[in-house]
């Protein structure tokens, strides 16, 4: 065996180092797919999905080429392991590729023009003094205008570099706000159990509880109350989950305000975990070097 010096590239992921640590992008991915969609040369758009209206099944004409959009959509789904910017759109589009209509194509096009401005954007890792994990959630209840499913994201905090990061629709219809969320804080208390049993197996063990912060106040009361109401019956598996990492004292669920959540699933303005009261920083700390 023989050592190749530093990482550089690995399955389309680029690796530079500087002082300040590392930054990870998938620009020359990125530009690969432009050219397979023909939009090398397109018009830059600021943002990667629109927020006045929502994607349906069944509006519009069916696209002229199906398999050209599964390609870019699966291949955009790759993107977002340096991307989560991108996360919360791939996730929308990905949801009709069983029979995409020109509205889908539409919207997948303005994904690939976010990337032709952004193309340069990534993920930087820098040391950090602590090692803490930080998660924040939210959801959309009944988000999705033909099944009424909700929509959940998080992003997950290894000291101050975002390592972990989801949107995804929910697998049931919620009967409320809390309900939805609540889920949402289980899907996050199960991925940073994850990892925390991953730090554990190298040696990296954490001392400290997780922080999950949720912007729903009944979510939270529901995590610590341990008086199991009939309303909460339909959430029982998830509400037992929660409390059990709870009680091990490897989790905390929090109260934050809504305008200061990170969820993945929206593109807010969030302060980073170590500096709740800090300057605001981009979505998701992406970086462009």
């Amino acid at each position: 065996m023989s050592d190749l010096g530093f990482l550089h590239y690995f399955l389309g992921i680029a690796v530079r180092r500087d002082k300040s640590g590392l930054f990870l992008d998938q620009r020359n991915y990125a530009a690969d797919i432009l050219h397979r969609a023909n939009m090398s040369h397109c018009k830059p758009c600021r943002t990667p999905v629109d927020t006045a209206a929502k994607l349906q099944a069944d509006i519009g004409e069916p696209v002229a080429d199906p398999t050209l959009y599964r390609s870019l959509a699966g291949a955009l789904q790759y993107l977002t392991f340096t991307r989560p910017d991108i996360a919360y759109a791939v996730q929308q589009i990905c949801l009709y590729m069983h029979d995409p209509r020109e509205p889908h194509f539409t919207a997948l096009k303005r994904i690939l023009r976010y990337i032709k401005g952004t193309i340069s954007q990534g993920l930087h890792i820098t040391p950090s003094k602590t090692t803490t994990l930080t998660a924040y959630t939210d959801a959309d209840w009944g988000g999705c205008p033909n099944t009424r499913r909700s929509t959940s994201g998080f992003c997950v905090y290894l000291g101050d570099n975002l390592i972990s990061w989801s949107s995804k629709r929910q697998p049931t219809v919620s009967r409320s706000s809390a309900e939805a969320e609540y889920r949402g804080v289980a899907n996050v208390v199960a991925e940073t159990i994850w990892v925390r049993n991953l730090l554990l197996e190298i040696h990296c063990p954490i001392q400290t509880a997780t922080i999950v912060y949720c912007d729903n106040v009944s979510a939270v009361y529901l995590s610590t109350n341990p008086i199991q109401h009939q309303r909460t019956k339909h959430v029982e598996l998830d509400i037992h989950f929660v409390r059990e990492k709870l009680a091990l004292g490897q989790v905390r669920v929090l109260h934050v305000p809504r305008l200061s959540n990170t969820p993945t699933s929206s593109q807010r303005d969030f302060p980073p975990p170590s500096s709740m009261s800090s300057r605001p920083v981009s979505t998701l700390e992406i970086h462009t070097l």
